[in-house]
């Protein structure tokens, strides 16, 4: 009995010792696993973050080609290089002016989309110049900052955008225009709404593929690419965008543009397979227009700034009325104040 006591002593406190002499391993592995995975969370996380770092930049710095044409070669039409300031001064403009073959006091400034320039050819922006200029009128197209080739600027979503159409619109009048129609094509259509806030010289506006940029387009056009969460992928991009293109969601008026009751008639032109601005967002710019010539023409299966490309000759007949409207009741408050 002592000797069978005496064997079994040792071998109980070997086994009493065993979890004590491993806890301190079992401590340090348990801490290696919390980094681990700590480290991955975090580069997970620096990973989303980043690649949303990466399309706010890319959205801020939109790849525009270069100009590679002119009025001349491309429609026979005599035309000025022109340079004018942005309304605020904060930087000087590039384009052309194509003055109309008789004296005139009609002008359309043509207000490009976002990652184009003054030529946008998928529109194409020639043929619609030399039809504005065919019907009489003084034809302005420019670059905006973000597609200069001169001195290149972040894209803004129309807050600088706006002050560089105001621009435009500032020496139209100075060289004459009585009559003026700013027509624009998607961001460059949502950035004529912004500049309609801030003035009264403009006439009328037709706007194609109308773009405003909003969380919830914004939004729309994220997903299309990358299929990211709405929270907190907007979040973010409130956070970067000041920080990228020093431009916040808020300093955009995308809520009183959405509300506004424009004093000058509106043609908007929408297509219903629209995959960058769905086209309730005209429907309902359409639906706060009290003007008796503002206008809507919702296109079935018409693309992005592709109408004029898919429906020409329907395209023309209702600018060409709608412009027709605009004169006529130009020239009846002229014969008024007259009176």
């Amino acid at each position: 009995m002592y000797s069978t006591s005496q064997s079994e002593a040792p071998l109980h406190t070997k086994v009493s010792d065993l979890p004590s002499s491993l806890s301190p391993r079992l401590i340090r592995f348990k801490h290696i696993v919390v980094a681990l995975l700590l480290s991955v969370v975090f580069f997970l996380l620096f990973c989303f973050i980043a690649l949303h770092g990466y399309i706010a930049w890319v959205l801020s710095n939109p790849t525009v080609a270069p100009v590679f044409s002119n009025p001349m070669q491309a429609k026979n039409m005599k035309y000025e290089d022109i340079t004018f300031p942005a309304a605020d001064g904060s930087r000087t403009m590039q384009g052309w002016y194509i003055p109309a073959n008789t004296d005139t006091g009609k002008t359309i400034i043509f207000s490009h989309g976002y990652g184009a320039n003054r030529e946008e050819t998928w529109v194409p922006m020639y043929d619609l110049a030399h039809y504005a200029h065919q019907l009489g009128f003084n034809v302005v197209m420019f670059d905006y900052g973000f597609a200069s080739q001169v001195n290149r600027a972040v894209a803004t979503g129309g807050k600088a955008e706006s002050q560089q159409l105001l621009g435009a619109i500032q020496f139209a009048k100075q060289r004459g225009a009585q009559e003026l129609v700013v027509w624009g094509f998607s961001m460059g259509a949502g950035t004529a709404l912004q500049t309609g806030l801030l003035t009264k010289e403009v006439d009328a506006m037709i706007l194609d593929s109308t773009f405003l940029l909003e969380p919830d387009t914004l939004y729309h056009n994220i997903h299309n690419q990358i299929n990211l969460p709405r929270q907190p992928t907007l979040e973010i991009m409130k956070l970067l965008f000041p920080v990228l293109n020093g431009t916040g969601l808020q300093q955009i008026p995308y809520q009183e543009v959405k509300k506004k009751d424009y004093p000058f008639p509106i043609f908007f032109i929408h297509g219903t397979e629209d995959e960058k601005a769905p086209y309730p967002i005209a429907e309902q710019l359409a639906a706060n227009q009290t003007n008796p010539y503002s206008e809507e023409w919702i296109v079935q299966g018409a693309h992005h700034e592709l109408i004029f490309r898919e429906h020409p000759k329907e395209y023309l007949r209702r600018v060409s009325t709608f412009l027709s409207h605009v004169t006529k009741t130009i020239s009846e408050e002229v014969q008024q104040n007259q009176q």
